[in-house]
């Protein structure tokens, strides 16, 4: 009687044992297929986040020459019109995480700044040129580079870049709501994302 209840005893030890072996396994896998499905989707969000404008400018430019102790002077003058093409864009191919699946944590370790790209169609009108002082290599590099400075304290002033600051959270939101979906939590720059919302105060 003794030999066949511990055999009972054996064999339900035995049963226990196999059970808590095949959960912890199946835990095990489903650990590993969602911090794979994780890194997968995170991979799937870095694409390229733009914000596109389109900034109108009128510059005048004059350059004044004076020669024989001042007698003579050359002017040169000319109307500029510039329409510019402005894009504001996150790469975020470069964006950086680290997943932790002991803890079931992703955090975002880096976020690249925003890539400023303008591309300026200028247009020269009333060009007034002497002889002894016309336009040069020198004065259009100037010229240019006057141009790109205006246009980037416009950009700064625009709305441009909050949109692509907007656009960027928006994408990131995406990893939030993975993360959430299955369990996850996400942090960045040493805080837990709480809600959707919280990734609003993110500051880049």
């Amino acid at each position: 009687m003794r030999k066949v209840l511990l055999l009972i005893v054996i064999v339900i030890i035995g049963f226990i044992a196999y059970q808590y072996y095949d959960n912890q396994q199946k835990d095990r896998d489903m650990l590993i297929e969602s911090t794979g499905l994780i890194e997968k989707q995170i991979k799937n969000v870095g694409k390229l986040v733009v914000t596109e404008g389109n900034f109108a400018q009128v510059f005048s430019y004059k350059d004044s020459k004076k020669y024989y102790i001042d007698v003579l002077s050359a002017r040169k003058k000319a109307l500029i019109i510039v329409n510019a093409d402005v894009t504001i864009a996150y790469d975020l191919s470069k964006l950086k995480t680290e997943v932790d699946p002991k803890t079931k944590t992703v955090t975002i370790t880096f976020i690249p700044e925003e890539e400023i790209s303008i591309n300026p169609n200028i247009q020269y009108y009333d060009v007034t040129q002497d002889y002894l002082n016309q336009f040069d290599a020198e004065d259009y590099n100037s010229i240019q580079k006057r141009i790109q400075k205006s246009l980037r304290e416009k950009i700064e002033k625009s709305p441009l870049k909050a949109n692509a600051k907007n656009r960027l959270v928006s994408e990131l939101q995406k990893i939030y709501i993975l993360t959430n979906t299955m369990g996850w939590k996400l942090e960045y720059n040493g805080n837990t994302i709480e809600s959707s919302d919280a990734m609003e105060s993110i500051k880049l």
